[in-house]
């Protein structure tokens, strides 16, 4: 196994960024009987921290001018500003803002001791949003184990219509053509069933069955959707939006980016490292991305459950 550097990865993967805001996006392609399928995972950063240090200028000023806090602002070196606020965070637990406190451009060092030292809560401060998509029902049904510091927002398959249904394949059929066309038959006949299901559950609806009944339009659609959706099998994509604090964006790197982890998972975990460490280097700077005999990617870490 061999050590891989983040940003030609990132470019590999068919990354771009706008103004630190990493994506990686997933093409859709067609069965035969043209239902949409996804292969590999989507990232999308939708939100990342923004810091304003010069609001400490009154907090700081309060002190003897003697401590020279006021000078804190004057830090020459720009961090990102994830790495700012975290830092911010951990200076303030011991009132480091003097000439004696570790200086912007020594950042690195300065997380590198938190992280040795496992003082993780101060990496909770920050927090990044990111849009997942390409992602199977069965892969977000491992992600959302990870509560502790996340938020979730997924596709609700009772109340989107067949009209937006998508599938995911997992890697293990993509290079074997017997078991790619048995997924795209699969996934064709699973569109399909649902299709003919909602037709007749409509018709049912129609007809006055009681158990479809319901007064309001929403809850009219959603009576049908919830019992068709039973056919749905676990490779039906479930897009979901995440927000997570750094720390806990970390366990799931080094969860689910391990070379031990599920295939699936693990192909988007590896990408989410990819753009995290993009839109900061330093507190995600300690993983190293290795290339598996199977061709696949894993990121580890010498600093596991900071």
């Amino acid at each position: 196994m061999s050590a891989l550097d983040p940003q030609t990865l990132f470019q590999e993967y068919n990354g771009s960024e706008n103004a630190g805001f990493a994506t990686i996006h997933a093409p859709v392609h067609h069965t035969p009987g043209g239902t949409p399928y996804l292969q590999v995972p989507g990232v999308v950063t939708l939100a990342r921290p923004q810091t304003n240090p010069t609001g400490l200028a009154g907090f700081l000023d309060g002190f003897d001018t003697s401590l020279g806090f006021s000078h804190y602002l004057d830090d020459p070196t720009t961090l990102p500003e994830s790495s700012q606020l975290c830092k911010i965070a951990g200076q303030t637990c011991y009132m480091s803002f003097g000439p004696k406190r570790t200086m912007n451009e020594n950042a690195s060092r300065y997380f590198e001791n938190l992280k040795s030292s496992g003082h993780g809560s101060v990496f909770e401060h920050a927090n990044f949003s990111l849009l997942l998509y390409g992602v199977s029902r069965s892969l977000t049904h491992e992600l959302i184990r990870h509560r502790a510091g996340m938020g979730f927002s997924q596709l609700s398959q009772r109340y989107v219509s067949g009209r937006m249904l998508r599938f995911v394949e997992r890697p293990e059929y993509r290079d074997d053509a017997q078991l790619h066309t048995q997924f795209e038959q699969r996934v064709d006949r699973a569109a399909e069933e649902y299709a003919q299901l909602t037709k007749r559950l409509l018709e049912m609806q129609k007809e006055g069955s009681t158990i479809l009944s319901a007064e309001a339009r929403t809850d009219l659609r959603k009576k049908v959707q919830q019992a068709a959706r039973s056919v749905l099998p676990n490779e039906t994509e479930a897009p979901i939006v995440v927000t997570g604090n750094v720390r806990s964006w970390r366990h799931v790197i080094e969860m689910r980016a391990d070379a031990h982890a599920e295939t699936e998972i693990r192909e988007l975990a590896v990408r989410i490292f990819l753009c995290l460490h993009l839109a900061d280097p330093i507190l995600f700077g300690d993983y190293e991305i290795e290339q598996l005999a199977d061709g696949t990617h894993a990121v580890k870490t010498g600093y596991r459950k900071v």
